[in-house]
């Protein structure tokens, strides 16, 4: 019997083009990222080396070594995405404004054709909100956070309180009601947006709820770091209600 494959044949595949993900080793949250990609995009991941220390200064430096970033954006140019993002906060904001913008560099040079970090990313989205005052809350120690707020005030961004959790590991078991918990305890009116650090931090659900409820956008590690490499690509990132996803959907109309 002669093997007719228009049996089989569904609808034409779109056609897919893909951001290259460099990650941290502990990095648990894979599946949120592909929930701000469109369709017709793709994530090609790959995770930095293991760093046998807690979650301090000395391993977010260490997660910004330029030589494993440059090796890592190398590993994944293999499937030729149209931008790289660097998906880490505290290693792209560890070494400050100048820091971050010699690890964007390292990443250009090893190849891709356009990146992003986490923390450039963030100052990204809040020159497009035209926002220069927010709330902070992290998972991270005191020492941490206070890197975080010294690389926004380098960039014109003034943190009017912050909040850290104080964790050294585990992260990506931090809850949804902890997180709204430390949101609601650090916004004031001073703040005009609340920035949720940490890529490992989940905030997928609560952001357009906690923008509802406060009034003002939420932005939080992975959404700006998606929208930042979807913008790069000429893409526009899913995330109904959010507040920075909106934002790029009327830029583009």
């Amino acid at each position: 019997m002669a093997f007719d494959p228009q049996l089989i044949v569904g609808p034409e595949l779109t056609a897919q083009h893909g951001i290259g993900v460099v990650a941290p080793f502990d990095f648990a949250l894979d599946r949120e990222l592909w929930r701000w990609t469109p369709d017709d995009v793709s994530l090609f991941m790959t995770r930095l080396p293991y760093v046998p220390v807690p979650v301090t200064v000395e391993m977010a430096s260490a997660l910004a070594d330029h030589s494993i970033v440059r090796q890592a954006t190398r590993d994944v140019l293999a499937p030729e995405p149209l931008a790289v993002a660097y998906a880490c906060t505290s290693g792209s904001f560890i070494g400050g404004a100048r820091g971050e913008r010699e690890l964007s560099q390292a990443m250009l040079r090893a190849g891709a054709p356009a990146a992003t970090t986490s923390s450039g990313a963030l100052v990204e989205s809040l020159a497009l909100l035209g926002i220069t005052r927010i709330a902070v809350v992290t998972p991270y120690i005191d020492s941490v956070t206070d890197r975080l707020v010294s690389f926004l005030g380098a960039h014109g961004v003034g943190v009017v309180a912050s909040v850290g959790m104080g964790l050294l590991n585990h992260i990506w078991k931090v809850g949804y009601g902890e997180v709204v918990n430390a949101v609601s305890a650090v916004d004031s009116p001073e703040a005009e947006a609340v920035f949720i650090s940490c890529t490992n931090v989940p905030t997928y659900d609560i952001i357009a709820p906690l923008e509802r409820m406060l009034g003002k956008p939420v932005l939080t590690a992975n959404q700006v770091t998606m929208c930042s490499a979807l913008r790069a690509m000429g893409c526009q990132a899913a995330g109904e209600g959010q507040w920075l996803v909106q934002l790029g959907r009327a830029d583009a109309a």
